[in-house]
């Protein structure tokens, strides 16, 4: 009597695991969910980046426009996307950032119509003039589905109705130079440099270049929005920073950079003003004057012209 009951028992059990298993895979056919509805919705949504250089040309991006349903459409779909505000400032909210809408857009497919018996077709976006923009900035495209025909439900921007496009703006200093100078040494002369140099990136506005005049020496070199007149142009100060490659900190004591030329007014290159410490855009050009050591100042002074 007793192993019947627990046959009984047993046979109960496994109906319910059984059952309760049945459920749960009915709950997974992800086609039910579907059945007799369309979406508007963009293929692999939300937030990518595509870093730009600190250029004029145009930049075209593309991405997929897909009908989610659980058969494809039967007629013809049209889609409308836009540029929208609106959805950049609800992701900052949501995200707690601070991007900012890319000014130079254009959608070139502002509708784009899904053939009956498809589901998706691309969008083409150009984005230009980074070199207007600051690189410090964070700025977004934000794409986002408007409309679309044939009842099909258009999907939420910040959950699949929308490609926010990052943008991150490459460093626009950050190139190779030619380097014309000299570090001036109190007992030793003037030790001159003609060569080709690399500044390297190390953030928005900031790059580094190794060597100091002839010097072991890393020289980091910071462009700043304060402005000063040189020969008719507008030039943004730069303020320069001695690094002990060594360490990759700063020397500890005794370094600076300098308010008006000093060096070998004889020397090349020849100072065209007393102006120094500044990034001309117009030829960009840096002219650095700095020191080391400040009992007997070891004098650097450099003008370096992109390549």
């Amino acid at each position: 009597m007793r192993n019947k009951i627990f046959k009984i028992i047993y046979f109960l059990a496994a109906a319910v695991i059984l059952t309760s298993c049945l459920k749960d895979k009915q709950g997974e056919d992800w086609t039910a969910s579907l059945k007799g509805k369309m979406y508007a919705e963009v293929w692999r949504p939300g937030f990518t980046t595509l870093g730009l250089a600190p250029v004029p040309d145009p930049v075209i991006f593309k991405f997929l426009v897909n009908i989610a349903t659980d058969q494809p459409p039967t007629q013809a779909i049209t889609v409308t996307l836009g540029v929208s505000q609106d959805a950049l400032d609800k992701y900052n909210a949501l995200k707690g950032t601070n991007y900012k809408l890319y000014p130079f857009i254009e959608i070139l497919d502002p509708t784009v119509t899904i053939p009956a018996g498809s589901r998706n077709a691309y969008v083409h976006v150009k984005v230009w003039n980074a070199d207007q923009l600051d690189a410090c900035d964070n700025f977004i495209a934000p794409i986002v589905i408007t409309d679309a025909t044939g009842g099909v439900v258009v999907s939420d921007p910040l959950n699949n109705g929308a490609r926010l496009m990052g943008l991150p703006i490459s460093n626009p200093y950050a190139a190779d130079y030619h380097v014309v100078g000299y570090r001036l040494h109190p007992s030793a002369g003037v030790l001159p440099i003609d060569k080709t140099e690399t500044l390297s990136t190390l953030d928005c506005k900031t790059v580094t270049k190794s060597g100091f005049g002839d010097y072991p020496y890393d020289v980091q070199i910071q462009v700043t929005s304060n402005t000063i007149t040189v020969l008719g142009t507008t030039c943004n100060k730069v303020i320069i920073t001695i690094i002990d490659p060594g360490t990759g900190a700063p020397v500890s004591s005794g370094t600076g950079q300098y308010d008006t030329f000093t060096g070998s007014a004889t020397s090349v290159p020849i100072p065209v003003t007393n102006d120094v410490n500044y990034y001309n855009p117009v030829t960009k050009t840096f002219v650095i004057n700095g020191f080391y050591n400040s009992a007997a100042p070891r004098i650097m002074y450099e003008v370096l012209t992109r390549l």
